[in-house]
């Protein structure tokens, strides 16, 4: 088992890293750049070429049944789900066969509204602390049930 980490963006790169560390898990930090590399012997920084989604190929091509993936990325986590991985947003969502058409579908309609309206403003809401305390829970559980 491994736990692959698209990290361009992920704001829970640290509560990763701890929790693979209590489960004696490798951890595998994806990035185009721009991150430190860690010294900590469970993790692996690779940094990709630059380039759109290079990060989100990577991952697809390597993760598979029995690893964990964290992404916000919707068509990323739709090829980990298809490939047998299990897949958890940094606000402690899980996406599963069962959800990630709903997904992809809620995905692609607000692109659709963010197009039609070019002075739309705003984004998704802020990172809260519980978001962290949700993703914390659902990553530990994914890996222990990846792990038997």
């Amino acid at each position: 088992m491994s736990l692959y980490i698209d990290a361009d963006a992920c704001p829970v790169k640290e509560e990763c890293v701890r929790v693979a560390d209590r489960l004696g898990v490798r951890v595998l930090i994806v990035c185009n750049g721009g991150i430190r590399p860690s010294d900590h012997p469970l993790v692996e920084t690779v940094f990709v070429t630059e380039g759109p989604d290079e990060a989100d190929k990577w991952i697809a091509e390597r993760a598979g049944k029995g690893d964990v993936v964290v992404t916000s990325d919707i068509p990323l986590a739709a090829k980990c789900v298809a490939a047998g991985a299990r897949v958890v947003k940094p606000n402690g969502e899980t996406l599963t066969e069962a959800n990630i058409g709903n997904a992809l579908a809620t995905r692609d309609l607000m692109a659709d509204l963010r197009a039609a309206d070019p002075f739309r403003q705003g984004g998704g809401r802020a990172f809260t602390k519980q978001d962290r305390s949700r993703f914390l829970d659902a990553l530990d559980r994914l890996m222990r049930a990846a792990a038997r």
